[in-house]
């Protein structure tokens, strides 16, 4: 892996966790991969845009979280599983001093988790359900019972910065978002995302999910670093967030 940004240098796998560690505090940091269309799915999966640096970035992103945030939505395409001690995650986690495991934080405005799902069952971080006061309570129940820590954030909609505030009581400051984009939308347009973690892939698709849409006004980003393998570009910008109000 190259970094072309700030400084340019070949990195190693210890340099490429430098590159992407963040101070101690509260963090939200976001991760996609997309196009150079703008698209960050191909036929629905994310998959097709990745690559092995991609995946490695991926890796490195879960070790350093205290806990992943994603909506119900790409969880559920994207078939998550809990992470585990044996996994490469766990692995790469316990190699640089954090717990092998972390919470899987699911945002479902419904609470549709289901309770038999191996997200739930296979935990053992237990997984977080974030939700608000409209979801059924019969199913937040059903959830709280088969072991989820379920967060009431909100009334009709799931309050991100609320949910934020109780996840950092948890214990769960530094937060690893990987969508979807309507997550991403929400979590901008609340002024909540400090980082975007762009890997850019070489390839046009057009449709598709989008990587965002219908924001009520732009956000202005800076650049702070830039990697290259195989043509596959690894941006990290900061989010202005005094700007965007």
């Amino acid at each position: 892996m190259r970094r072309l940004l700030p400084d340019p240098a070949e990195l190693d796998d210890a340099g490429l966790i430098e590159a992407y560690r963040v101070p101690a505090g509260r963090h939200l940091r976001v991760n996609f991969v997309a196009s150079l269309d703008g698209a960050v799915t191909v036929d629905g999966r994310s998959e097709g845009l990745g690559s092995p640096g991609d995946r490695r970035i991926f890796r490195i992103l879960r070790a350093l979280a205290d806990v992943v945030l994603v909506g119900h939505g790409t969880a559920s395409a994207e078939g998550y599983r809990p992470l585990t001690e044996d996994s490469p995650v766990g692995r790469l986690r316990t190699s640089i001093g954090r717990p092998a495991t972390a919470s899987i934080a699911v945002v479902s405005r419904r609470a549709s988790l289901d309770p038999a799902s191996g997200l739930v069952t296979g935990a053992v971080s237990p997984t977080i359900l974030v939700t608000c006061a409209a979801a059924d309570a019969d199913r937040r129940e059903a959830l709280a019972a088969a072991g989820v820590t379920v967060l009431v954030c909100g009334d009709d909609e799931v309050d991100l910065p609320l949910a934020l505030d109780r996840l950092a009581a948890l214990g769960h400051e530094q937060v690893l978002c990987e969508g979807g984009p309507g997550l991403f939308r929400d979590a901008v347009t609340a002024r909540a995302v400090d980082e975007l973690d762009l890997s850019i892939a070489p390839a046009l698709v057009g449709g598709g999910n989008r990587l965002l849409q219908d924001l009520p006004g732009a956000v202005r980003l800076a650049l702070r670093q830039v990697l290259e393998e195989d043509g596959m570009l690894f941006a990290r910008y900061a989010l202005d967030v005094a700007g965007a109000r």
